[in-house]
């Protein structure tokens, strides 16, 4: 048996991936105010989105989108502060302070990211992608975190109610928090899916869930204006609700990274590319996995036992260039050319080349 292992990276081997696959799918069931709810709740998952050239400029894209979005955080928070000063609201100091501390929870994944890009070692011999999905399970936790504080809260002012005060000012500061936070949400999310980082999407759902609370803010502040006071702790449990669901996405995304969860569509792709190839007489197996934001994948191929081993060998460089064309962000591949009928208790006495 030929085992072949390819890497592809920025400076081997590379792939423009511009061969008319389009991973649009439509979307058309999205369409309309449901498909918008249904996205903001829970964003569709792009395992199959088109990838970028390279993983090390897809890393870079994650780190770009962290660095803009807490720009962008920071402004946000700038813009609260000064509210702040000019209501002189100790509340609305502690909600800035709070939206602030949040902003930071992107730097684990801008480590993760920059982490990701160093190249395999001795002893970590895939690499550092698996950072990153370390780095999602932190924001994991720091979502689950604002569902405990929202819902503390929503209850604590339930039972003993407190009047808002300045409820102009913050009004205005909850609707900065709010267009601040879920304009960072769409853009990590969007710059997640693209580069295939359910860690950085996990990031983008925990900015919506401040921008929730924030809207949260802005939605009391008009309730108590129209004079219903129990506006304000209603609107805060109907908000951890909210944040229950986005909480429910993002933890499924991150633990089915976690647990080497992959599309089966995905699976699909690379055995009907595999099966099609010249010589392959057919398909054993097909095993991907997740490292960070890039794929790898093992496959088992059944091949002509009366082939030459060069030919072999040509078989399974082959039928690995396809892959890296046919499925999107993969940037490994392990693939074994087996000789039709071999007993695979000797495997480990196989021959093994490399290109």
């Amino acid at each position: 048996m030929t085992h072949l292992r390819r890497e592809q990276d920025s400076h081997d081997h590379p792939h423009d991936h511009a061969h008319g696959h389009s991973h649009d799918h439509g979307h058309s069931h999205r369409r309309g105010l449901a498909g918008v709810v249904r996205e903001i709740f829970a964003p569709h998952s792009h395992d199959a989105a088109d990838s970028l050239d390279s993983a090390l400029e897809s890393s870079r894209a994650g780190i770009r989108a962290v660095k803009i979005s807490l720009v962008v955080l920071g402004v946000t928070a700038v813009a609260q502060a000064g509210i702040v000063a000019a209501s002189g609201s100790i509340a609305l100091a502690a909600d800035t302070i709070h939206n602030f501390s949040d902003a930071l929870t992107a730097l684990p994944l801008w480590i993760a990211f920059a982490m990701g890009t160093r190249r395999a070692t001795r002893r970590y011999t895939y690499g550092f992608g698996r950072v990153e999905d370390l780095a999602g399970l932190f924001v994991v936790a720091m979502i689950a975190l604002s569902a405990v504080i929202a819902g503390y809260e929503a209850v604590g002012r339930l039972v003993d109610p407190r009047p808002i005060d300045h409820v102009g000012w913050v009004a205005l500061a909850g609707l900065v928090g709010f267009i601040g936070n879920e304009w960072v949400a769409l853009y990590r999310i969007r710059v997640g899916r693209r580069i295939g980082s359910a860690a950085l999407v996990a990031d983008g759902l925990h900015a919506r869930t401040d921008g929730f609370t924030s809207l949260a803010v802005l939605l009391s502040a008009a309730g108590v204006a129209l004079g219903i006071p129990l506006a304000d702790p209603i609107i805060g449990l109907l908000i951890t609700v909210a944040i229950l669901a986005v909480l429910r996405t993002a933890a499924r995304d991150v633990f089915r990274r976690l647990l080497d969860g992959v599309d089966p569509a995905l699976v699909e792709t690379a055995e009907r590319t595999l099966a099609e190839r010249p010589g392959v007489l057919a398909v054993r197996s097909v095993r991907m996995r997740w490292i960070g934001h890039r794929l790898h994948v093992d496959a088992e191929l059944d091949v002509d036992p009366n082939l030459r081993l060069i030919e072999v060998h040509t078989i399974a460089q082959d039928a690995e260039h396809e892959l890296t064309h046919a499925v999107p962000k993969l940037t490994s591949a392990l693939i074994h050319a087996c000789p039709a009928h071999e007993d695979r208790s000797h495997d480990e006495h196989s021959v093994s080349t490399r290109p």
